[in-house]
């Protein structure tokens, strides 16, 4: 089972000095959101709870964030969870990661997600509407920009000649997507695996097999050649136990994302409050 930490609302100042010490008591990875540009008002709402979100809330751009803090690792991966795709352009998206990638020693893997907040994905300049559409054609761009340093594309979304973006990562960039809905799964099969948010224990094995089916309908399978297994990622709603980590991975999830501190009881302001509870997970599951 992967562990790995959500890093939401972190305080910023923190990151460079916690990173270290995630990676040394064996979590997997680390998580980052993401938002750009949050609207004062807003009539779209969460879709996955009742909560708000605060438009000023401080999201890091999380490709600097990850290579601030791959310079001080060896090990630790880093994912965006979630990038929000369509609110881009995909050779921006391309360049960043990419970057990302090779200051890492390719650590890093491109969570993404089409969006909810349709003020902030029409705020950039993009229709929210067609978006799933609009990420899979961009999902397609950047597998040729990544893997040949080019791409040519004629689609219903993008229209361009052959152009070339460099520099190629090192090292393959895994995409995860998330999202819930049959059309973010079938994305997901397409790709290199899925992330889902808060779910109750006794959802997870239909979500578990409404992805195998789509993995199967894909024409891949679950057990994939080890070096590109297909991951599920996903983080349950119920307190960890060594037997709630042993039913996750009988049913198929191969990751979970623990919550970021900023959504726990107690005071973890402090970078050492954060190192104990740090360690005291660790100790009791790694």
């Amino acid at each position: 089972m992967q562990f790995w930490q959500s890093l939401i609302f972190c305080e910023s100042d923190q990151l460079v000095e916690i990173a270290p010490l995630i990676e040394g008591l064996g979590y997997t990875g680390v998580v980052l959101p993401d938002h750009v540009a949050l609207p004062d008002q807003a009539h779209s709402s969460y879709p996955y709870s009742e909560y708000e979100l605060d438009p000023k809330a401080p999201f890091l751009d999380p490709w600097p964030a990850i290579t601030a803090m791959a310079a001080v690792t060896q090990r630790l991966r880093f994912s965006t969870y979630v990038y929000i795709l369509p609110m881009r352009d995909p050779f921006s998206v391309a360049k960043s990661v990419a970057t990302a990638s090779i200051l890492s020693q390719g650590r890093v893997a491109l969570g993404l997600g089409v969006g909810w907040l349709a003020e902030e994905v029409e705020i950039l300049g993009h229709r929210f509407a067609g978006r799933g559409a609009r990420s899979d054609e961009m999902i397609e761009i950047l597998r040729h920009l990544w893997q040949t340093g080019s791409a040519e594309f004629h689609g219903e979304h993008f229209d361009f000649p052959l152009l070339y973006a460099e520099p190629q990562p090192d090292d393959p960039i895994p995409i995860y997507v998330g999202g819930h809905t049959e059309a973010a799964i079938r994305r997901a099969a397409r790709c290199d695996g899925w992330m889902g948010l808060d779910f109750a224990v006794e959802e997870i094995p239909a979500i578990v097999e409404r992805i195998r089916k789509a993995v199967d309908r894909e024409k891949r399978s679950l057990a994939a050649a080890p070096e590109t297994p297909f991951e599920i990622i996903l983080s349950p709603r119920a307190e960890p136990s060594q037997d709630l980590y042993r039913r996750l991975e009988d049913m198929g999830v191969t990751g979970v994302v623990l919550p970021s501190w900023s959504l726990q009881e107690g005071d973890f302001a402090s970078a050492g409050a954060k190192h104990r509870q740090l360690e005291d997970f660790a100790e009791a599951f790694l």
